[in-house]
């Protein structure tokens, strides 16, 4: 594949490619893009820079639905706020013409400003594993209709020590989904 207009792309989601101006895939967007579609679990592994956040997004928001659903359909967990920053501004700009509703949760904020957007309902949530593990604890935050979980930078997760948390999170999370890694 040469360009996105070879993906089988939502018009929203096209349109939002012009908007930035992208016109071709990396090569972990071009390889991932197929797999992700597919619904089979995926293994990424790419230098930073390379577009990875892109090659689940793009899948993702494209195979979404609208839902009036209040609880998150797609989980994505990264190791810092920074991160979860980032990728909700990606979302956001990728799912500019299409009803997304993203939401970040993270610590070293205020958790009942975080309970009140996710009763508000969500489709997407990014969140650091210890924010969303309390999160869930408190009962601010189901997990059961999440149909695709992506782990970005797990390997940074696991050196920071995360992987209770993310033990945790499986236990509660449906068996039916698709786990997205890089």
């Amino acid at each position: 594949m040469s360009s996105f207009t070879d993906f089988k792309i939502s018009t929203p989601l096209r349109n939002a490619l012009d908007d930035l101006g992208l016109e071709n895939p990396t090569p972990v967007q071009e390889q991932a893009f197929p797999v992700v579609m597919s619904g089979k679990d995926v293994v990424g592994i790419a230098q930073t820079g390379t577009g990875k956040t892109f090659a689940y997004l793009l899948p993702i928001l494209n195979s979404l639905p609208f839902s009036k659903e209040k609880h998150p359909r797609v989980l994505i967990m990264v190791p810092t706020r920074e991160l979860v920053v980032q990728v909700v501004e990606e979302t956001e700009k990728l799912g500019k013409y299409a009803s997304i509703r993203v939401l970040g949760v993270y610590g070293g904020t205020n958790m009942k400003r975080q309970k009140e957007a996710l009763a508000e309902g969500s489709d997407i949530v990014v969140a650091t594993p210890a924010r969303l593990y309390d999160l869930v604890l408190a009962r601010a935050l189901q997990l059961k209709a999440v149909k695709k979980l992506v782990i970005d930078e797990v390997d940074v997760m696991l050196d920071l020590g995360f992987r209770f948390q993310l033990t945790n999170i499986f236990e509660l999370l449906p068996t039916h989904r698709q786990n997205i890694m890089f």
